[in-house]
């Protein structure tokens, strides 16, 4: 299965140059205005979803201009709660290689669903979060 993995990341590299100069924050977050958070503020992540998910995704495109003004939440943890959870693991991987450990550890990974949206791809959200000490929680990077 690594191997099928490896595969699907590096074919495509070798036709169309890196993918790492599209799947990449165009900025990372100031570890000083970072709040320190836990699973605790579980509750507070997913109410500021409400927000942070119109302003991200919007609500959808041409053909279907409602698909993200619905959406399942999959998962919602700091990263480092997602160690040994071969599923969202990987994102946390990405953060740290992305913005450095430090940020990483002060950030979470929302994966969700859009049920009203077509196809596979459309209907995955991978976001990464962090909470400002002065702004609240932001999203900083958008994978899906």
């Amino acid at each position: 299965m690594k191997m099928l993995y490896i595969l699907i990341i590096t074919i495509p590299m070798l036709f169309f140059g890196s993918i790492h100069g599209y799947a990449q924050p165009k900025e990372c977050p100031v570890l000083s205005e970072l709040e320190k958070t836990s699973i605790k503020d579980k509750k507070e992540v997913i109410e500021a979803l409400n927000t942070l998910i119109p302003k991200t995704y919007g609500t959808g495109l041409d053909d279907f201009p409602d698909m993200y003004t619905k959406w399942d939440v999959v998962t919602a943890y700091p990263f480092p709660k997602t160690v040994g959870n071969k599923d969202d693991e990987d994102y946390f991987g990405m953060a740290k290689t992305f913005c450095g450990k430090e940020i990483a550890e002060k950030s979470w990974l929302v994966r969700l669903d859009f049920p009203k949206a077509p196809g596979a791809n459309l209907a995955q959200g991978q976001i990464f979060l962090a909470k400002s000490k002065e702004k609240g929680w932001f999203v900083w990077f958008r994978y899906h």
